[in-house]
């Protein structure tokens, strides 16, 4: 039985309960709102850093979304449709790098593909040197912003209901077709809200990134980094930049974020029932 909506929990007093915990999000963000003047924000956006990392960073940050997308589907997939020891041990592996500090993410990347990595040496006899590099960039985003994905889809998938599977195939269509014609735009909204946290932990990915591609203009230094390059010369910059990445969060997290509940609507319209595929004579 549930809770009359005007108890201790509802209304108001939750509203009480909940202030300080929303006061210790959102002061900082308002503390960081106040810090800079108009005028200051347009000398950011004019900083040297400015353009070449904001650029850096759109282009990191979608090359290791349809990186995860593409790889991570089909993990998420496998996660929501077995519950034996290998898929909750590979689940507790996916989840790893959300508990471990980037830090020593950026640190195991060096240790796997540096000079004397596990595979750098492999790779090097290939002329492939991934540290210090662009790709290096995307793989730091992937590592620490795969999980975020790879849970929200996995959760999505798991609530389609595998009697609509079996119907599908029923119909004709083969496990494939039954996968991208059913579970996955039944689970699309999931998926939409998991990549969305995802994008937005790749675009401000900095320990990781740091440790183990560097910081160097225009080839490494996204966003965060530019941010930690200016606050050792220029406060006022640094929090310009800090501004407009933040700013930048937002643009992309609001709409992401409301784009799945208008997914949901679209997918709760009835819809004509499949047709079974005509055999031949």
């Amino acid at each position: 039985m549930r809770e009359p909506r005007g108890g201790l929990w509802g209304g108001r007093g939750a509203l009480l309960a909940a202030i300080p915990m929303l006061a210790i999000v959102a002061v900082p963000l308002i503390a960081l709102a106040s810090a800079s003047s108009p005028s200051d924000i347009a000398d950011g956006a004019r900083h040297p850093l400015f353009a070449p990392a904001l650029w850096l960073s759109a282009r990191t940050t979608v090359a290791s979304m349809a990186l995860i997308v593409l790889a991570g589907t089909p993990l998420a997939w496998w996660l929501s449709r077995t519950s034996s020891r290998g898929a909750r041990a590979a689940e507790l592996l996916v989840d790893l790098p959300v508990v471990i500090p980037p830090a020593v993410m950026g640190i195991a990347l060096l240790q796997t593909f540096g000079p004397h990595g596990l595979l750098g040496p492999a790779l090097a006899s290939l002329g492939i040197n991934l540290p210090f590099t662009t790709a290096a960039v995307v793989a730091a985003q992937v590592v620490v912003s795969a999980p975020f994905y790879i849970q929200g889809a996995a959760a999505a998938f798991r609530r389609v209901d595998d009697d609509l599977l079996i119907v599908a195939r029923t119909l004709g269509q083969s496990p494939m077709g039954a996968f991208f014609r059913v579970a996955v735009p039944l689970a699309l909204p999931g998926m939409v809200a998991g990549a969305a946290l995802s994008w937005a932990r790749a675009l401000g990915e900095f320990g990781a990134t740091l440790f183990f591609a560097g910081n160097f203009t225009g080839s490494t230094q996204t966003m965060p980094l530019a941010i930690y390059t200016a606050l050792e010369s220029d406060t006022r910059v640094a929090v310009a930049l800090a501004l407009v990445l933040a700013a930048a969060s937002v643009l992309l997290l609001v709409p992401l974020r409301a784009l799945p509940s208008l997914l949901s609507r679209r997918l709760d319209r009835p819809s004509p029932a499949p047709q079974p595929h005509a055999r031949p004579k």
